[in-house]
């Protein structure tokens, strides 16, 4: 999606870690406890050294988008559908496109593009692997992975709507052995873009799911212009349009009550 198109970074060490045979992972990060003794062994070595040695760390969230969490998850697994819907709505440069189970790549039409992949996930958490490259006038042709860890909360918002929270714990490591020699004087800079992209692209998801509900029948129309979505996706967009119309009827009716 989005927000996982680029990523920074911040965290807190646990003394509790997941093990694999040469590598362990701190289940705390940010604040937040995630099941890393859930995640594929296969993963462990490959998050470990980003981890271990990150260039730069922050934490962005917790920051809220108007959709209830089970359409939060299906746009996250959707990321081809939703920056293409942004894209069309005009509401960022946003594109993306599957490249294999829980394999994407991305680019945010800002400078910003890489591979994402999706380590592990359930229905609070989502722990992403992502290598890419970043070209812009302050930083120019840096490449590095990431290791990104979402925490999605709940929530009402104050109309009483179900909304979502998530909250963002990123690790990234510059390819680059001399900027990363520098990095005292890069972090604030890095630091800075990175938080705000991630936010610029929790934001943007948000607005649109002010469109889908506001304005259902132009999100659709967008989906069906040529060329059009797979039928899958238009079948998907047309049932949750009609789940957060009648979601925001029931709300308006009860606000509007005598």
């Amino acid at each position: 999606m989005a927000m996982l198109v680029v990523i920074g970074l911040s965290t807190t060490i646990n003394p509790d870690p997941a093990q694999s045979e040469t590598c362990s992972l701190p289940s705390e990060h940010g604040g937040m406890t995630f099941p890393i003794a859930k995640i594929d062994p296969a993963w462990v070595c490959r998050l470990y050294e980003i981890i271990d040695s990150y260039t730069t760390v922050s934490q962005v969230g917790p920051i809220r988008a108007g959709l209830p969490e089970s359409l939060y998850h299906q746009l996250l697994d959707r990321p081809t559908l939703a920056a293409t819907l942004i894209n069309r709505l005009e509401l960022g440069l946003y594109k993306s496109e599957a490249r294999g189970p829980g394999r994407f790549w991305g680019n945010d039409g800002e400078g910003t593009k890489g591979i994402v992949q999706l380590a592990y996930q359930d229905r609070t958490s989502r722990i992403y692997y992502l290598e890419g490259s970043h070209d812009s006038r302050l930083l120019p042709n840096i490449s590095g992975k990431a290791v990104v860890f979402l925490r999605m909360d709940s929530v009402k918002d104050a109309d009483g709507a179900e909304a979502t929270d998530s909250t963002m714990v990123s690790y990234m490591r510059l390819d680059n052995r001399i900027l990363s020699g520098v990095v005292t004087l890069l972090r604030p800079i890095i630091g800075g873009t990175i938080t705000r992209k991630l936010s610029k692209g929790v934001e943007t998801v948000n607005r649109l799911s002010r469109l889908m509900r506001q304005h259902p029948d132009r999100v659709l129309g967008k989906a069906t212009d040529l060329p059009a979505f797979p039928d899958d996706d238009v079948a998907f967009l047309k049932q949750a349009l009609d789940d957060l119309s009648h979601s925001s009827g029931a709300i308006s009716s009860r606000t509007t009550a005598p």
